[in-house]
């Protein structure tokens, strides 16, 4: 039986998890892997507990609100898939010379999930910028959010790659600003699963595909992964998708073991207590695997 693997977001920003099961590392530990993307009015930890699912990628995040709830049992968080903030500000006119302060008195779709609008919001405060002073845009989804910026004469728009790239290539606007460069690195992404599933031998095959699988996509050729990750992004030329992972390659995304390192854990805390998203700093050792 294949592994269930799961992601909350479809994105050129999880190659070291996507190429796991298209670059052939699954296969050299004797396993296999189902994909699919985490639908409407699901939530992983629903999922995981009633085993629909073996491995979902998530955030640390994903578990604080729930442990303030009470809920339980939480998935485990055991491997870390991005040390930086994936999204990138596309502007409908080139500027070379951007700087955040010209958000201010703009309009900006911005992705109103939780973590990316708290990240957003964290590196708009580092770089001296007032929040306030943006127009910020919440148009849904991803897709919609396209659809919004190309209809109502927005200034800005923030999305993950290749969303992003792909606006650039076909003209409609211009990457001026990551946001993972303009902040601290932080515990972004991880895998995640149920706490029974720890420790199995195939979690540890599992764990040591993902491993070489992340290592690889750190360091080949950005053509040659987007070559193999192809499939999974219909509609999206090879060469686009390389230049995504030519991108997250150059902000170290996936750089580091896939252990989830305490100080970007801690970074992660920081940036929800900011935004007033927690109650307390929840301990490493509550969400993560040690």
């Amino acid at each position: 039986m294949p592994l269930r693997i799961m992601v909350s977001r479809h994105s050129a920003f999880y190659s070291p998890l996507i190429s796991t099961i298209v670059a052939g590392f699954l296969e050299k530990q004797g396993l296999s892997g189902a994909y699919s993307i985490l639908g409407a009015g699901q939530r992983s930890s629903v999922l995981l507990r009633e085993g629909t699912v073996d491995i979902m990628q998530s955030a640390v995040s994903s578990n604080w609100k729930p442990i303030e709830a009470g809920e339980a049992p939480l998935p485990v968080h055991f491997a870390q898939i991005n040390r930086r903030d994936g999204f990138f500000l596309v502007a409908r006119e080139p500027d070379p010379a951007f700087h955040w302060k010209k958000l201010e008195g703009k309009s900006l779709v911005a992705d109103h999930g939780g973590q990316p609008l708290a990240m957003l919001r964290y590196a708009i405060r580092t770089n001296g910028v007032d929040w306030r002073r943006i127009h910020a845009i919440d148009a849904g989804s991803p897709e919609e959010m396209q659809r919004a910026f190309h209809q109502n004469g927005a200034d800005y728009i923030h999305l993950q790659s290749p969303a992003s790239h792909q606006l650039e290539a076909e003209g409609g606007g211009h990457i001026v600003a990551s946001v993972g460069e303009s902040m601290p690195p932080v515990a972004f992404s991880s895998l995640c699963c149920a706490r029974d599933f720890l420790g199995t031998a195939t979690f540890r095959s599992f764990l040591e595909a993902f491993r070489e699988a992340r290592e690889w996509v750190r360091s080949a050729s950005p053509a040659e992964v987007a070559q193999k990750e192809a499939g999974f992004f219909p509609g999206i030329a090879v060469e686009v998708l390389a230049a995504s992972i030519r991108r997250y390659q150059a902000l170290g995304c996936w750089e580091g073991g896939v252990e989830i390192p305490r100080d970007l854990y801690e970074q992660s805390l920081n940036v929800f207590e900011s935004a007033g998203e927690i109650k307390r700093r929840h301990p490493y050792d509550e969400v993560c695997a040690a």
